[in-house]
């Protein structure tokens, strides 16, 4: 299916969905996979599209800007066709719409791992593994697998979140994969909902948990958000991190300049964006993921 027109390929989607389900292990088994492990060849431009699977459908102003899948998928290959993009992160069916569409070849592809804390839901804390587990990831030939990771204090499932993220880390090191955890502190406002602590020091107690999990660190990776005093976030560990892009900004400028200012720190090696270059203000996806290469 990588040939024509994204809408001519778009369109073949359905059918061989519904009719050739093996399609999809014979386009992972003949990805072309990088050329080495995620940052041999330099900072890492990865574009995430995660979000829909744990019912997190907003971008900006938008309630469900992610809803429609055609639209989401175009601008995914609109970003991934950009110079200095190096792969994706997503879920299974996300990865396998990719796959078939021809768009991962040459790419890092991220599996997704806990989407079980749907958003919203009085059971977010406890983020269980619904999607992509070390195994199948293994199996997929993808290239990592990643973890989001919400430690609050006053709720119970948090044990149960980062003993699961602990087993998932383990496991996918002994596949020789990278594991990529998002830490942050959160806790639950009045109003019901979980909001996660971007300060310095709750930022430096979320990575130094990440830190530890699993029997060897030396796969993991963390993802984190650009927020105040980022020298000492980034002091509490010696682990390779990517900085997040979170919500859509509305001031685009003003976030490229936290991103350039925090990519200057050793042990920051490139960007995970999602949303913030797929809906960027404007809509104009090809220029945003390219302001945001150059900040790399």
């Amino acid at each position: 299916m990588s040939a024509g027109t994204f809408a001519e390929r778009y369109a073949a989607l359905a059918e061989v969905r519904a009719a050739h389900p093996e399609a999809v292990a014979r386009a992972a088994a003949r990805r072309v996979r990088p050329a080495g492990p995620p940052g041999a060849s330099g900072p890492l431009m990865i574009i995430a599209a995660d979000h829909p699977a744990r019912g997190a459908l907003r971008a900006g102003s938008d309630p469900l800007a992610m809803a429609d899948r055609r639209d989401l998928l175009e601008r995914m290959c609109t970003a991934l066709a950009r110079p200095g993009v190096n792969g994706v992160l997503g879920t299974p069916d996300v990865l396998e719409d990719l796959l078939l569409l021809g768009a991962l070849d040459g790419k890092l592809a991220v599996g997704s791992m806990n989407r079980g804390g749907l958003a919203g839901a009085s059971f977010e804390i406890d983020d269980r593994f619904t999607a992509y587990s070390a195994p199948a990831i293994a199996a997929a030939g993808l290239d990592g697998g990643k973890m989001l990771l919400r430690v609050d204090p006053a709720d119970p499932a948090t044990a149960r979140t980062l003993e699961a993220c602990g087993r998932a880390v383990t496991d996918l090191a002994a596949h020789g994969l990278m594991a990529m955890v998002e830490p942050f502190m959160s806790a639950r406002g009045e109003d019901g909902r979980v909001r996660n602590e971007l300060t310095a020091e709750a930022m430096i107690r979320a990575v130094a948990i990440a830190s530890g999990l699993g029997a060897t660190s030396s796969r993991t990776w963390l993802k984190v958000p650009v927020v105040p005093e980022m020298e000492r976030v980034m002091a509490a560990s010696t682990l390779p991190a990517l900085l997040l892009g979170g919500e859509v900004s509305a001031d685009p400028d003003a976030a490229l300049a936290g991103w350039r200012e925090a990519l200057k720190l050793p042990t920051v090696r490139g960007l995970v964006i999602g949303r913030s270059l797929l809906y960027p203000p404007g809509g104009d996806v090809a220029a945003a993921v390219d302001a945001a290469v150059a900040a790399l």
